[in-house]
């Protein structure tokens, strides 16, 4: 691979990336006239078959069509904003978005943890999802805020190998996994076609080239702005107390606004001063709230058609991965597995891609069997935070008039 060093901040990256890494280091007005050159471009004619001509030929195919985008420039600078066709928005981009990239291990991910789960000696039930591409953090694009748009990447790449209807929808049919600029661009789109217009407030209704967490909220407003049926539910306990500093929202007792409790670690007051700290938990989770969850995980990959895999008691489940929020941090739930204790107690697992692991150690830890567990498995005891948040789709694509009441995003609480 070629790179090169970033002229703001002596970063290395890939030099295809450089002019969109160095765009992000200046304010919104040069990204907002850097996509308008964009949009210029694409709505530009398409180039004739090279056929070998003189000079003077040259000369004049390269004046005529120097007079055709300074044509197109003054009609992007003199065009209404308010007249701008979101139908022309979303053709644009569908053109010139990016595919995602990242190390290629060969064997698919899901594969070798299933080949790993098979050599265990415990006797355990396992349910897997049926296809999953990990997406990493990466130290020179989104470490440390971008994990949320890694999950979004994770179930793309699901729906998009096992989902036909989604597969049609996603990404304006382009068959892959856009990358994170890409799908800021589809996120401020679904904002402005009207879904979640509340949400949309905490980040100014403007995301691209910003370095700002993202949660369930935002991940279930891109994939409905498709017709995709994603769900919010949230997991908290009755007795958490959540003092607030200055934000004026409460958990305990959502105002309207708040979706779930998770949003308000993702509110703009918290992405403007990065690190700070809004909230102090007067108790911390509590086992009622743990088992609440496993259970829900359990139950929802538990379908009636999952098929068995291998000998050991492996099940592939035709339900998506999950979107699993905390305060902090977010990941990808791949499945669950269960083993009978011998006092009859039940042990629970849940199996997670994380985006803060790199793809290449997984994928080694995984072909050579050494410590993989301590990397996916989680168990109920890891379970700390006294709130939690998962994001699902459902099958099947919305009408039209079910599209309009996904515009307005809720979220199922479970309390207990």
């Amino acid at each position: 691979m070629d790179f090169s060093t970033c002229p703001i901040c002596n970063l290395s990256v890939l030099t295809r990336e450089l002019q969109r890494h160095a765009n992000s280091h200046f304010d919104d007005e040069d990204i907002a006239n850097d996509f308008e050159l964009a949009q210029e471009i694409a709505l530009a004619p398409s180039s004739p078959p090279y056929i070998p001509v003189d000079d003077a030929m040259q000369c004049e195919t390269s004046s005529r069509k120097n007079q055709e985008r300074s044509s197109l420039r003054y009609e992007a600078k003199n065009r209404n904003p308010g007249e701008k066709d979101i139908t022309e928005k979303i053709r644009i981009l569908a053109s010139m978005q990016i595919k995602a990239t990242g190390p290629q291990i060969g064997q698919g991910l899901m594969d070798l943890l299933k080949n790993c789960l098979e050599l265990e000696t415990e006797k355990t039930t396992t349910i897997l999802c049926g296809y999953v591409d990990h997406f990493q953090s990466s130290p020179s694009e989104d470490f440390g805020w971008g994990c949320g748009w890694r999950n979004i990447q994770m179930l793309s790449s699901h729906l998009l190998k096992q989902r036909q209807e989604a597969k049609e929808v996603l990404y304006g049919g382009s068959g892959f996994v856009p990358d994170i600029p890409s799908l800021q661009r589809w996120l401020e789109i679904a904002w402005e076609r009207g879904f979640d217009k509340q949400g949309s407030e905490d980040f100014d209704q403007a995301i691209y080239g910003k370095r700002k967490w993202i949660g369930t909220t935002e991940c279930a407003t891109l994939f409905r702005s498709f017709g995709l049926r994603a769900r919010i539910v949230d997991f908290v306990s009755r007795e958490v107390v959540i003092r607030s500093s200055g934000v004026g929202k409460c958990v305990g007792k959502m105002a309207p606004q708040v979706y779930g409790p998770m949003d308000r670690y993702l509110s703009k007051e918290k992405n403007d001063v990065p690190g700070a700290v809004l909230t102090s938990y007067d108790v911390k989770a509590k086992p009622k709230v743990q088992q609440a969850l496993i259970d829900w995980v359990w139950n929802y990959f538990s379908d009636n058609k999952s098929r068995k895999s291998g000998n050991h008691g492996i099940l592939v489940s035709q339900k998506a991965p999950l979107y699993f929020q905390h305060d902090g941090h977010s990941r990808t739930i791949v499945g669950i597995q269960i083993k009978c204790q011998r006092n009859g107690s039940m042990q629970y697992n849940l199996l997670i891609l994380d985006p803060g692991h790199p793809t290449e150690s997984l994928a080694k830890s995984l072909r050579g069997n050494p410590g993989w567990q301590k990397l996916i498995k989680r168990g109920v005891h890891t379970l700390k935070k006294p709130l939690y948040q998962l994001c699902f789709i459902d099958p099947g694509v919305a009408s039209p008039e079910e599209i309009e009441n996904l515009k307005n995003l809720h979220s199922v609480r479970v309390e207990v």
